[in-house]
């Protein structure tokens, strides 16, 4: 790309593991996921979240023993259970070692309590935490945004797709003007209907999202897939990037003229494709 240098790839695949089943542990790290997520939260029974919080914990103590960081495997985050103080004190001295994920963030107090968690992701799930998205994005712990699809749908009456669609933008654009990476899609519940994955997962994308986050490996690939940039784009890009590095007033074969407007939508598509070729 004559050196042009572009942002590091985005996350494209993420995975969720119950933190109850560590006979899956390994599994979902070798799985070929970008990131994985091990949840305290909703996939662990009430009678079950002591033990998943002591697993987690024992795993990342491994991990951090033998010296495994983010560059020998996937990126690492952890669902903590929403006002649990019992998950954020057992995993406070493993910080280092992965990102917190925390659901129904709302305000920044609650962020001001996580200041021994240097990489936040704020979930977004209520009405509340949808207004104040820029504020919570601006907070220095913060270096993600995600939105609960069910949990937002719940606190607000409506599971309509123009609903989903309209937070999905709030939170691109709350992202966007915190300088902080593109939300991921939320995980997709039908474990079997690919094809609603494939089209849900490409709706998200047209709005602004980049990656999507699962719950069973059988939906990377499909996640994957719809993030990766077709020939056509992929040649108007390297073309534009081309023109531009070359200067002056270049016409594209297509007709149409370059324009540094387009150098944004350019390198996201090549960062796209870089990102599902590393991924497979």
């Amino acid at each position: 790309m004559n050196g042009q240098v572009l942002e590091s790839c985005p996350v494209i695949t993420g995975l969720y593991v119950p933190g109850n089943r560590p006979e899956r542990f390994v599994k979902a790290v070798d799985s070929g996921a970008d990131l994985v997520i091990f949840d305290l939260e909703d996939s662990v029974p009430p009678a079950e979240k002591a033990q998943a919080r002591h697993n987690v914990v024992e795993w990342l103590r491994h991990r951090a023993a033998l010296g495994i960081g983010e560059k020998s495997g996937p990126r690492i985050q952890v669902r903590v259970n929403d006002g649990s103080d019992d998950d954020l004190a057992a995993l406070a001295p493993l910080a280092e070692y992965f990102m917190l994920r925390l659901p129904k963030t709302e305000n920044t107090a609650q962020l001001e309590a996580m200041a021994g968690f240097v990489r936040v992701t704020a979930l977004i799930e209520t009405a509340l935490g949808l207004e104040r998205a820029f504020e919570l994005a601006e907070h220095p712990v913060v270096a993600g945004l995600a939105l609960g699809d069910s949990d937002l749908a719940s606190d607000l009456g409506s599971s309509s797709v123009q609903v989903l669609d309209y937070a999905r933008i709030r939170l691109v654009v709350a992202a966007r003007a915190a300088g902080l990476p593109a939300p991921m899609v939320s995980a997709w519940p039908a474990i079997r209907d690919q094809a609603g994955l494939l089209d849900d997962t490409r709706r998200g994308g047209a709005l602004g999202l980049v990656g999507r986050v699962a719950i069973h490996p059988s939906q990377l690939g499909v996640i994957r897939s719809a993030f990766l940039p077709d020939a056509t784009e992929v040649a108007w890009a390297y073309e534009v990037i081309e023109a531009l590095t070359a200067g002056g007033v270049t016409i594209l074969r297509s007709g149409a003229m370059v324009d540094t407007a387009m150098r944004g939508r350019a390198e996201r598509i090549i960062r796209l494709l870089r990102a599902t070729q590393e991924s497979t």
